[in-house]
């Protein structure tokens, strides 16, 4: 059985960890999708709602206690593109703007998922991500791929329709993420972790990740495992094993996590128009890098699927 994409009873073995940004239940939120046809119930609902302000894939964080700022519909510009999330318990309804966020109240700030998505609860988590990936794809969806043809808003914000009927409906692009590593038991077991060329910024030159790509027309998601791998470290890869999935709206992906064994003794060749450095790191050395201790190495941010698999493979007695 699957909940929102994290499989709870392949293994057996997910229940001891905290379940990875997007991939809980949306616990007390409804995405009330019977809701998006309807739209005198819409625009009523529209006047006592709550919204997340989107500003380039960015919202209004309250940091203490951690949580979204939520803007009440009359303080919003009414002619903004509004998009319906969905309703919780209570009855209260959420709806997306897209709109330049002016200076943060005191005691908030503007952040991106990446950087709070591991410290916010339910409904938060899933709203700020639902919010943030229909103002990517309405961003990039004003016309008709096909005809060229201006779109406007359908349902709520659930398509995009033309003026002669077109429909278009909001993309995910699925993505494979993966934790190679040697299934080898205790603190000596290891993984192969990769630093990206394209990170460069301060704070990400010694950060090492798992191995990640798009799942191509007409692949299964394991053959995409096994592909991705080798084209970017030659290294062959077996035994592909699902573990959870993350909305990752950057822009528009859904990230399928996966662990896989391969033989350490393999050299390790990497692609470099992508991969700068891949190298096998031991259980100890992962355990004192994610315990704050000085490494010559850093790991995935803790709001990133990539972490929850690093997290895993370093708690199994063998992954």
């Amino acid at each position: 059985m699957s909940v929102n994409g994290l499989n709870v009873n392949g293994s057996g073995r997910t229940d001891a960890l905290e379940l990875p940004p997007g991939a809980r239940p949306d616990v007390g939120f409804d995405r009330a999708a019977h809701r998006r046809t309807d739209a005198e119930w819409l625009e009523r609902a529209w006047a006592d709602s709550l919204v997340v302000l989107v500003d380039k894939g960015r919202a209004l964080i309250r940091d203490e206690p951690p949580g979204l700022v939520l803007t009440p519909a009359g303080e919003v510009d009414p002619g903004a593109e509004r998009y319906f999330l969905g309703e919780d318990l209570q009855g209260r309804v959420y709806f997306a703007v897209q709109t330049p966020i002016a200076e943060p109240p005191p005691g908030t700030r503007q952040a991106n998922v990446r950087e709070v998505g591991h410290v916010l609860d339910e409904p938060d988590a899933s709203l700020f991500i639902t919010a943030v990936a229909l103002v990517n794809w309405h961003a990039t969806h004003r016309y008709s791929p096909r005809t060229g043809k201006p779109t406007t808003v359908a349902q709520g914000g659930w398509t995009r329709v033309t003026d002669d009927g077109e429909t278009l409906f909001p993309r995910t692009d699925p993505a494979v993420i993966v934790l190679v590593h040697d299934g080898v038991a205790g603190p000596e077991g290891r993984c192969l972790l990769g630093h990206n060329g394209a990170w460069t910024a301060p704070g990400w030159a010694r950060r090492y990740s798992c191995l990640a790509g798009f799942v191509e027309p007409g692949e299964p998601a394991e053959s995409t495992v096994v592909r991705e791998v080798d084209e970017e470290v030659g290294v062959q890869v077996r035994d592909p094993h699902y573990i959870a999935s993350q909305s990752w709206p950057f822009p528009g992906s859904l990230m399928l996590g996966y662990l896989a064994v391969a033989d350490p003794d393999q050299p390790v060749r990497v692609d470099a128009d992508e991969i700068t450095d891949a190298r096998w790191f031991t259980r100890a050395e992962v355990a004192r890098s994610l315990a704050g201790d000085e490494t010559d190495f850093g790991l995935p941010m803790a709001s990133s699927i990539a972490h929850y698999l690093v997290r895993t493979w370093l708690s199994w007695p063998q992954a």
